[in-house]
């Protein structure tokens, strides 16, 4: 039996779920999908703006291509041009074609690799988690949150809830505070998996015996969905990532009933040596 305090957080946890269901209703796969998913932190806004910029480069460039070769098929085949000319350099064309490439090179480098530099530079965290792959799904710590570990685990289809996503559904939720900068450290047991989160514009390797580091900073409330992105096994495409974006309100309420749901899971000293053992993997 919960008490009034846990209960109260519970409600005010699936309120603040219900809210921002809707600003979040597109951070996930749909059918046929081609582009990215809607931005939810600023790192992913900066990612499809790179994109915006580079697409139409890429454009012109093979509709250039394109015309080109055709061009070249129509005016100097066999039957168009029996002779062909004897010409072998052009000062000009052989000028164009290598200064040309070096300036859209350029132009492209400077924006890629401030982005670049701008996602890898993790700024002052307001929370920090762990995540660690295993054969086949994920374990989390909150080793700034009192320490515990829970494990996530893919939902199975016949265990699915109406509105739950087939694939993408884990059992454990991670949950972080809106609008705060999240360090994840991540490490793997095993093989090499990737924690990747579409809408959040990241994606790291979990390398056995090693720590690699991303953050994020989401901005709007709501669930968003990831999976590993390596081909870590025959279960590869069966430990997917579920976040909850929630208000701090939320993160502080579901906080509390975390500490004691995950720690009250395990007997205390097989608590202690869970942490101590996630702590370990996760140190190069």
């Amino acid at each position: 039996m919960l008490s009034k305090p846990n209960r109260i957080g519970l409600a005010l946890l699936a309120a603040c779920f219900a809210a921002g269901t809707n600003a979040a209703e597109a951070a996930k796969p749909e059918p046929w999908q081609i582009g990215f998913q809607p931005a939810a932190t600023p790192v992913m806004e900066e990612i499809i703006a790179f994109n915006d910029m580079v697409f139409p480069i890429i454009v012109v460039i093979a509709a250039f291509v394109l015309a080109l070769m055709i061009y070249v098929f129509v005016k100097f085949n066999a039957r168009s041009n029996p002779t062909p000319s004897r010409v072998s350099h052009n000062t000009f064309l052989e000028f164009a074609w290598t200064v040309v490439p070096i300036i859209i090179l350029v132009v492209i480098a400077i924006p890629s690799i401030r982005l670049l530099y701008y996602s890898d530079t993790t700024p002052e965290a307001g929370l920090t988690i762990k995540a660690i792959g295993h054969q086949w799904y994920w374990s989390y710590e909150y080793p700034d949150n009192g320490a515990f570990v829970f494990d996530s685990v893919m939902v199975e289809d016949d265990a699915l809830q109406p509105g739950q996503l087939r694939l993408l559904e884990t059992d454990n939720h991670v949950v972080v505070p809106v609008g705060t900068v999240v360090r994840v450290l991540i490490s793997s047991e095993d093989v090499i998996h990737a924690w990747a989160i579409p809408a959040f514009g990241v994606k790291k390797d979990a390398v056995p015996g090693r720590t690699t580091e991303i953050w994020f900073q989401a901005t709007l409330e709501g669930t968003y969905y990831g999976q590993c992105s390596e081909l870590c096994g025959v279960n590869h495409g069966f430990m997917p990532i579920t976040v909850d974006v929630v208000s701090p309100a939320a993160f502080q309420a579901w906080l509390t009933e975390a500490q004691t749901k995950f720690a009250e899971s395990m007997p205390a000293a097989e608590f202690t040596v869970g942490v101590a053992s996630a702590t370990t993997s996760a140190v190069p």
